[in-house]
């Protein structure tokens, strides 16, 4: 059984910010990283998948930019795992410009959008990048967040801005 992740209010955030940013810049997204440590070993990763192009993709980039629902007061696994991935390539991800892009179903004041924040800030100091933004949305059906006009023209907005 294959297990995809939904396409909600997240893929919605990130497709407006894209919009906004492809008016200046390529636009590539990448599979999440398994966890085996193997490229510590080795001259990058052992998958045999899009795995090295892609992380040399994204060393090349500048700027980065991350987007994760909520899950359980942290960004998601999948994030998670491609932040991971990244690691063997680290020194040529140093001082990259990044932003980071949110979606929750709780309110933005909520507590988990700052461990979000403070999480991700921890996680963007070793490599020494350049956080430029973080935005956090409000979203719980689904396309709730695409039907929010303002939002939309807001992460257009930030897209172009980059």
């Amino acid at each position: 059984m294959k297990i995809g992740a939904r396409k909600g209010n997240t893929l919605a955030a990130i497709t407006a910010f894209a919009e906004g940013a492809a008016e200046r810049h390529d636009i590539e997204t990448i599979a999440p990283c398994k966890g085996c440590g193997a490229c510590k070993l080795t001259n990058g990763c052992v998958d045999k998948d899009d795995t090295n192009p892609t992380i040399d993709i994204i060393a090349a980039a500048d700027p980065i930019v991350f987007a994760s629902p909520v899950y359980r007061w942290g960004i998601s696994a999948q994030l998670k795992l491609v932040i991971d991935k990244c690691c063997c390539r680290g020194l040529k991800l140093k001082r990259k410009k990044t932003g980071l892009i949110v979606v929750g179903g709780s309110p933005v004041e909520e507590e988990q959008y700052e461990l979000i924040r403070r999480r991700f800030a921890c996680m963007a100091d070793y490599p020494e990048w350049d956080m430029r933004f973080e935005k956090s949305y409000c979203a719980n059906g689904k396309d709730e967040l695409a039907g929010n006009a303002a939002a939309m023209e807001e992460l257009r907005a930030l897209g172009k801005s980059v």
